[in-house]
């Protein structure tokens, strides 16, 4: 699509797609057009990721059922059965290599794609949603990731070196002035709700019908891979099999992170959850489950979960955060289990760096993250009976906003000064210049007395100048992260995976087809971009397997 000439752009809403898809719940999805000709697929919003995932043909296999591309949101392509990304198939396809997937790392998963270069437009065809080529696209087989994904931070990406990062979609999107800014709005939606709610996302702005305002912001992590995090003060139930309890013992640090549906909780609060709703803890899946009769009963009492959130325990700086019964009514089907199964999406953190509230959480709230201003705000979503109108507003960086008191104005208003205001203002300005212009002449003359009393005391042939030494600016208003020389676009990336461990590199499925023997440290340098070329297939480019570690 290229450059939009417009001096101010407008927030882009990401019209959700009308169907909800997952094998770990009903998530309303989002369509995204990859490659030339398009391919279109459903994906899932990511706020700790800054990528875009895609299913590859071989993330299914004969185990799996014979619509399993279908499942994972691929759509028909060519007028044939869906099968998942296929890289030969696209003429503006230039192939990076296969390496470790940054994402997930901090929840234990370990899993790696094929990496390339590739045009990737947003919305379905001729419905006016954005596009971009040679944008960063990893093709995935594992399904821990069973939907695609799309990555909404402005994170580059880093192969072989940090010499030559790679601008993230969102990055790019504010680069080429497509949206006012690297910010957004976000909640997940709500399948069990009546209506039915789809998601919400807005980028470089958020949609006020969508939520109740908080009235409070939190700052961003130091971590720019975690940037939504704050503390979780207590976690209360009420209507649950034993009534009202209180199921966090003592305060946590958590992320914000769509990526995963779960809630992951110290093993005292899961045990905690686990007595108030009735839940079977499965060892082999590490998920809690909700027998038959207990689902019955839980749906008929409809507990509701409150958290509330804050950097501290002062009431007065509290969100909080309710959740009704139907946000944690999930079913998981395969591969996690043969026939959908219901469970209650919380997880036992392994360590403190796992506590993370996830996608079931956003069903019920509403994210704003700030990247201008590096803070983000949590809000109750709203649900009301019928669909309220958008209501759009525009969030603007500090520096294209530095004369602006209110930064975050609703798109197509003016600023509403009346003439007589404004000729208030004229006149204002016209005597401050004036006073200023006489106390300048005042100063220059005494100046001039001065230096002739001063005159062979302190004369000098050259010239003078001080300046004030460099001064820290205030952590808050740092964005070393986002605001980058072009050359570097942001932090470096860097993650490791050893190419004797790699046989997991797509998938356990897949794994007799991509492994490599010990030994082989091949570095795949970025070629150029030859859309005339062949494209490999996947186990042709494994026969010359490249060193897969991510600088």
């Amino acid at each position: 699509m290229g450059d939009i000439n417009r001096s101010s752009p407008v927030p882009f809403v990401f019209t959700p797609s009308q169907a909800f898809d997952g094998n770990d719940g009903r998530w309303s999805s989002l369509i995204i057009r990859v490659g030339t000709p398009e391919q279109n697929f459903a994906v899932l919003p990511s706020t700790t990721g800054h990528e875009i995932f895609v299913p590859l043909p071989d993330g299914c296999t004969r185990d799996d059922p014979s619509d399993c591309a279908d499942l994972r949101g691929v759509a028909r392509f060519d007028g044939k059965p869906a099968v998942g990304f296929q890289v030969n198939a696209s003429s503006t396809w230039n192939s990076i290599g296969l390496y470790t997937l940054d994402l997930g790392g901090r929840l234990g998963i370990d899993d790696g794609g094929l990496y390339g270069l590739e045009k990737v437009g947003l919305q379905l065809q001729q419905s006016g949603g954005l596009a971009l080529e040679d944008q960063v696209v990893a093709g995935i087989a594992t399904k821990n990731f069973y939907l695609g994904l799309f990555g909404l931070g402005p994170k580059p990406s880093n192969f072989t070196n940090y010499d030559n990062p790679m601008s993230s979609y969102m990055w790019n999107l504010k680069d080429k002035q497509m949206i006012p800014s690297l910010s957004y709005g976000y909640t997940a939606g709500a399948a069990y709700k009546m209506p039915q709610r789809y998601a919400s996302l807005t980028l470089g702005g958020y949609d006020t019908s969508r939520f109740i305002d908080s009235g409070k912001t939190f700052p961003f992590n130091e971590d720019d891979s975690i940037v939504l995090s704050l503390g979780i003060q207590k976690i209360t139930a009420m209507n649950t099999l034993l009534g009202t309890r209180s199921l966090l013992d003592s305060a946590i640090f958590s992320v914000i992170d769509s990526t995963l549906p779960y809630i992951w909780l110290p093993r005292e609060s899961c045990d905690s959850f686990a007595e108030a709703f009735g839940l079977i803890f499965d060892d082999e899946t590490n998920l809690y489950l909700v027998n038959d009769t207990i689902h019955e009963q839980l749906r008929s009492l409809n507990p509701s979960v409150t958290f509330s959130l804050g950097n501290d325990a002062n009431p007065a700086n509290l969100t909080s955060i309710t959740l009704s019964y139907g946000a944690f009514d999930l079913q998981a089907s395969h591969p996690i289990y043969p026939n959908a199964t219901n469970y209650f999406p919380i997880r036992r953190a392994a360590n403190e760096s796992q506590f993370t509230l996830g996608r079931a959480f956003l069903q019920e709230a509403y994210v704003i993250a700030d990247y201008g201003r590096s803070n983000f705000s949590i809000h109750q979503a709203l649900f009301e009976n019928t669909m309220a109108d958008q209501q759009i507003l525009t969030i603007t960086d500090p520096a294209a906003n530095n004369n602006t008191a209110n930064s975050e104005t609703k798109s197509g208003t003016s600023s509403g000064l009346s003439k007589p205001e404004t000729i208030g203002i004229a006149v204002g300005v016209a005597a401050a210049v004036l006073i200023l212009v006489i106390l300048g002449f005042i100063w220059y003359r005494q100046r001039r007395v001065r230096a002739a009393e001063l005159d062979g005391q302190t004369k000098s042939n050259g010239k003078s100048h001080w300046q004030h030494p460099p001064q820290e600016m205030p952590t808050n208003q740092k964005h070393e992260m986002y605001q980058v020389p072009p050359e570097t676009h942001g932090s470096k990336i860097n993650h490791e995976l050893p190419v004797k461990d790699s046989r997991h590199l797509l998938s356990d499925d897949s794994a007799n087809i991509i492994g490599a023997p010990d030994g082989i440290h091949q570095t795949h340098e970025l070629s150029g971009h030859d859309s005339d070329a062949k494209h490999p297939s996947i186990s042709e480019i494994d026969a010359q397997r490249p060193n897969n570690a991510r600088r």
